[in-house]
C-alpha cells in the first residue's frame, strides 16, 4: 500500500473513532485503502488513445500476482471485452469463477453480469481490455460494504 492511501485510511479511522464521520464513510475509505492494495500490481497502457480512437478504447493490462483488475462491477451502457495474452488468472463473473489463460476471451454486455479478474498465480497475467465509450455509462460496484453505492466509470 502506498503511503498516501495508508494516511487517508488512518485519518478516516481516527475521525470515525471520534464520531466525526458516519460509519459508511469510514467503511468506504477502508474499502478504498484495501482496494488500493489489491490494485497496486496492475499496470495499464492505454493504446486506443495513441491512435486517436474515440468510439472504443483498448488497454494493454498486466496484473502481477495477488492483484485484481478492478472491483466487481458492471456497466450500464458500455460493452466490454477481454482477450488473455499471457499467463493465467481467474475471471469472477457474479458468483462463478472461470480460469483464464492465453488465447481465451470473455465479453460483457452492458447491464450484464458483474465481473473482475484476479491473478491468483505466481506470474504476471497480461490481457487486452476493449470497450466502447458510450456517454453516460455508470459502473455499478458490487461489495458487501458499498452495495448501495454506484460510481461513475470511463470507457475502457
Amino acid at each position: 500500500m502506498n503511503k498516501p492511501a495508508k494516511k487517508e485510511f488512518c485519518d478516516a479511522l481516527t475521525l470515525c473513532a471520534r464520531g466525526q464521520r458516519r460509519r459508511a464513510a469510514c467503511e468506504a475509505v477502508h474499502l478504498s485503502a484495501t482496494f488500493a492494495v489489491q490494485m497496486a500490481g496492475r499496470s495499464k497502457r492505454i493504446l486506443g488513445d495513441l491512435f486517436g480512437l474515440s468510439n472504443f478504447g483498448v488497454n494493454l493490462t498486466a496484473l502481477q500476482p495477488g492483484c485484481r483488475s478492478a472491483m466487481q462491477h458492471r456497466h450500464s451502457c458500455q460493452d466490454e471485452f477481454v482477450y488473455a495474452l499471457e499467463g493465467e488468472a481467474v475471471l469472477v463473473c457474479g458468483t462463478v469463477e472461470v480460469p483464464l489463460h492465453a488465447g481465451m476471451c470473455a465479453g460483457f454486455a452492458a447491464g450484464g453480469v458483474s465481473h473482475h479478474i484476479e491473478n491468483r498465480g505466481t506470474a504476471a497475467f497480461t490481457y487486452l481490455e476493449i470497450g466502447d465509450r458510450t456517454a453516460g455509462d455508470l459502473g455499478s460496484i458490487r461489495s458487501t460494504i458499498l452495495s448501495p453505492y454506484a460510481g461513475r466509470t470511463s470507457g475502457s
